[in-house]
């Protein structure tokens, strides 16, 4: 195990820039989250590809923006640019729960702490900077300032919002996963370029004046102004098929909108990383480690993902209400055998380890190493998902190198068990893909996956029952969870293991109804499922459902969506989950005769009739409750049972 010194992070303090003999910084990057130093943290990544070429940079995590800013000055003037970041999370979900109540804890610090960070803190940290330090650059970055790039819905302050750059003042915004872009605006601002210069960088954002919109051409597509959107809902949803379809492409088209006397200039997005790109991301000194300064604290988020391993970037998936493909891209960049190989013995290597990978994983747990199998083809695609409505027939569905990958990490002798803890398409594992060694790929992926990368429970995400709902999800038929289910319980059977197999569900997704959740009631309860991976839908900025569940709108059909909205339509759509609880029956009960669905009621309940479930405080007379015995009673009653014993 390697001993690290204070230096082997990056500075956080002007007392640890100064052991390093650094009088100023070429970057100073201001987090939502605590620094750790790992390549599942943004903050660490951006800061390590930019000290890889040659620049200084310091790292303030969760600065204090209700005091005298102090944190915001102690390191001074970076010599080229602030960057900032919200976190690993949108803020918002970070805060808030589904039904908009408070979190109490935050899982990216220190020990759970709630409330190092602000709502919004790619508007106030970049707010604050430019009021202190208004002539230097400040970029924005990270899943809060991508998904924010244009108009979009805010669920927490239920209205449309304009793009985040002409709310927080930043002078660019990178979008997606932004080794690339950091270091192209480094090198320019370094070989002394303005800031007002960087308008071409692929993946980045910036403000024009509105004049030089251009017409629609093969080049560039004119979103609808945002004032318009704000009038016009059908406008937004129309917009949002366009910024989708060329946030997926291969051969992407500038984005323009107006907003007031400003156009937001979206710039196309570099290409997918290559693996040796993605590689030497991964590659780079992380200690793997939060910073010194959070010793004898806990970082929840952390925990989670210490004795883990990333194996690739990108999700093909396109879940209609997942932002994993908005921001990280549809297609896949996959690591090296060699790099993960690296990866997996430094874990082994930390003195905590005990044996046990808790994920070799990724996005989406079984979509390493695969693509497309004409590229061209992918070229011309504007599809959002290659899963939905079937799975493209260009796309290579091999298990072969995962199988291999696996194979290699079990083999190393610090190893006793390598587990998958991200999510599996299973629809992927039964596809029967024409050429017959990749078909039986997904079979044996499976066995071996079941067999021996389980830790006592196999998380998927079928998401809903309702074939109608999921086809709003993105998602495929329910009948494929029934053949993947069938084929878990035969492996277990087979191997003598009694794993259990957890199903992820949504309730109130934009054409999602009361009906369809009494439905999922019933096929769960046949499934013998007593449901506990389950939440209600929250709408995030740049997904389909969001637009949906804002609009009212199916923005690639213009049909009309039902989606419940109120909490009353909430809880009773969630209230399902749990229709096995006593205290959920009568409800359910009423719920469904209103539907005249007595059906459903037999099926959940059987013929027996409604018994109420009493309830007693301490001020009713207790008494009158069934079964009731008064101490005096209770007293007698045990004299008498000592004095038979004492006779017999």
């Amino acid at each position: 195990m390697q001993d690290y010194r204070i230096d082997d992070w990056l500075p956080t303090s002007r007392k640890e820039m100064e052991a390093r003999g650094w009088e100023e910084v070429d970057v100073i990057f201001f987090s939502g989250d605590a620094y750790v130093d790992h390549p599942s943290f943004g903050a660490a990544v951006i800061g390590r590809v930019l000290e890889a070429e040659g620049y200084r940079v310091a790292i303030v995590p969760q600065p204090n923006w209700r005091d005298d800013l102090r944190d915001f000055r102690k390191l001074g003037r970076p010599r080229l640019f602030f960057a900032v970041s919200a976190g690993a999370m949108d803020s918002m979900v970070n805060h808030y729960t589904a039904n908009k109540r408070l979190r109490s804890d935050d899982a990216y610090t220190p020990d759970g702490r709630y409330g190092m960070r602000p709502d919004y803190p790619t508007i106030i940290y970049t707010q604050i900077l430019k009021e202190i330090f208004g002539d230097v650059p400040v970029v924005v970055g990270g899943i809060e300032a991508s998904l924010r790039r244009v108009t979009h819905y805010d669920y927490w302050q239920d209205k449309l919002r304009p793009s985040i750059l002409t709310e927080c003042g930043a002078d660019l915004l990178v979008y997606g996963m932004g080794e690339r872009p950091i270091r192209e605006i480094a090198r320019r601002l370094a070989a002394g370029e303005p800031i007002a210069s960087l308008r071409d960088i692929p993946q980045t954002a910036v403000l024009e004046p509105a004049q030089l919109i251009p017409a629609d051409s093969d080049n560039d597509a004119v979103l609808a102004p945002h004032e318009e959107c704000l009038r016009n809902k059908r406008v937004q949803a129309a917009n949002f098929k366009i910024v989708e379809e060329e946030s997926n492409a291969l051969r992407a088209r500038h984005l323009w909108q107006r907003c007031g006397n400003v156009a937001v200039h979206i710039n196309p997005p570099y290409p997918p990383m290559t693996t040796e790109e993605v590689d030497a991301t991964f590659d780079l000194p992380f200690t793997r480690l939060p910073h010194p300064r959070y010793k004898g604290k806990t970082i929840p988020a952390y925990e989670m993902i210490r004795h883990s391993v990333c194996l690739h970037r990108g999700c093909f998936g396109g879940c209609a209400f997942c932002t994993i493909s908005a921001h990280q891209g549809k297609f896949i960049s996959s690591r090296s055998k060699e790099s993960i190989m690296r990866e997996v013995k430094a874990v082994t290597a930390m003195p905590d380890f005990k044996g046990y990978i808790s994920d070799l994983g990724g996005p989406s747990a079984n979509m390493y190493m695969m693509r497309g199998e004409n590229g061209e083809a992918c070229k011309r695609c504007r599809r959002s998902s290659c899963l939905f409505p079937a799975v493209c027939p260009n796309l290579v569905t091999d298990h072969r190198p995962l199988l291999d990958l696996y194979k290699q990490v079990d083999a190393l002798p610090a190893v006793k068990k390598s587990n998958v803890g991200s999510g599996v398409r299973y629809d992927l594992v039964l596809h029967r893909h024409r050429n017959p060694e990749i078909a039986d790929s997904g079979r044996l992926y499976a066995e071996e996956l079941i067999a021996h990368h389980v830790s006592g429970r196999l998380k998927v995400a079928p998401e809903h029952t309702s074939d109608t709902v999921l086809q709003y999800m993105r998602k495929p038929s329910f009948a494929l969870f029934h053949s993947f289910k069938t084929l878990f319980d035969k492996v277990n059977k087979r191997e003598g293991l009694r794993q259990q197999l957890i199903p992820y569900f949504i309730s109130s997704h934009p054409g999602c109804t009361e009906e369809a959740m009494a439905e999922l009631a019933v096929t769960t309860k046949y499934l013998n499922f007593h449901l506990e991976q389950v939440q209600d839908f929250t709408p995030t900025p740049m997904t389909l459902a969001t637009e949906m569940y804002y609009t009212g709108i199916d923005p690639y059909t213009g049909e009309k969506v039902f989606t419940a909205r109120s909490a009353e339509q909430k809880l009773g759509q969630r209230k399902y989950f749990f229709w096995y609880k006593r205290e959920n029956e009568e409800d359910i009960r009423n719920s469904l005769n209103r539907m005249h669905r007595a059906d459903l009621i037999r099926q959940l309940y059987g013929d027996r009739p409604f018994k109420p479930v009493h309830s007693y405080t301490p001020q009713q007379d207790q008494s009158k409750r069934p079964g009731y015995k008064s101490t005096k009673n209770q007293s007698e009653a045990l004299k008498k049972k000592v004095t038979t014993r004492k006779k017999k």
